[in-house]
């Protein structure tokens, strides 16, 4: 894969810390890009918001249509059938951006990796393997699709972990949130789990919340 492109946001000059947050399938990076504002982040915090966007792939579900997605999911079964080789090709592209910040000047565990439902299954890929230190992964409508086989890094053994869910999600139901949290902690983690009365999407409440985590865990 090529290098990604993407969105940059700060939110003050000389960023102390950063965040990396992915869409998810069909959608770009600039889906969350009208959050920044929301999060409620003190006036002085200087935050680096990175919203790549995916590339261009045909999805099998989707009837073999080309559109921005991290991988293609080929059954949309309770364990999702997905391509595991393209989701982890996603997450090495996004793992050149962590590294980007890193070599900027900004410290690797003042580093968030956020994600929406598809964005999220990266998320959780990247966060958990990725061999430096991280502040946290934030894990939004969303499934752990790499359970089985990510190797979690020591370095981010009991990294803070959010996951939030909505209660009348038609298109990843609230029951793979849940599963996810119970993989998580097998692998010895202990995350933290919400749910918002909301189908496929974010909510202020859930946005103030990731504002909060953000203040207590890299500002």
């Amino acid at each position: 894969m090529q290098d990604l492109e993407y969105i940059e946001l700060e939110t003050n000059p000389n960023p102390t810390a950063s965040v990396i947050w992915l869409h998810g399938l069909g959608a770009s990076g600039h889906d969350f890009e009208p959050v920044v504002p929301e999060l409620g982040l003190p006036e002085d915090a200087a935050v680096r918001f990175i919203f790549p966007h995916a590339p261009n792939m045909p999805v099998t579900i989707n009837g073999g249509m080309t559109m921005p997605a991290w991988y293609d999911i080929k059954a949309m079964d309770i364990d999702r059938v997905v391509d595991t080789d393209q989701l982890m090709t996603s997450s090495d592209a996004v793992a050149k951006l962590v590294d980007r910040e890193i070599e900027r000047g900004v410290k690797s565990e003042n580093i968030v990796i956020a994600g929406f439902s598809q964005g999220g299954a990266v998320a959780y890929e990247l966060g958990l393997s990725y061999p430096k230190r991280l502040a946290g992964i934030i894990a939004l409508s969303t499934y752990f699709a790499t359970a089985k086989t990510v190797e979690v890094s020591d370095a981010n053994r009991g990294i803070p972990i959010l996951v939030y869910h909505g209660t009348h999600d038609p298109m990843v139901p609230e029951a793979l949130g849940r599963l996810s949290v119970e993989k998580l902690k097998e692998l010895g983690f202990e995350p933290s789990y919400k749910t918002f009365p909301m189908e496929h999407s974010v909510c202020m409440e859930e946005i103030v919340d990731i504002g909060k985590f953000l203040r207590k865990n890299v500002l």
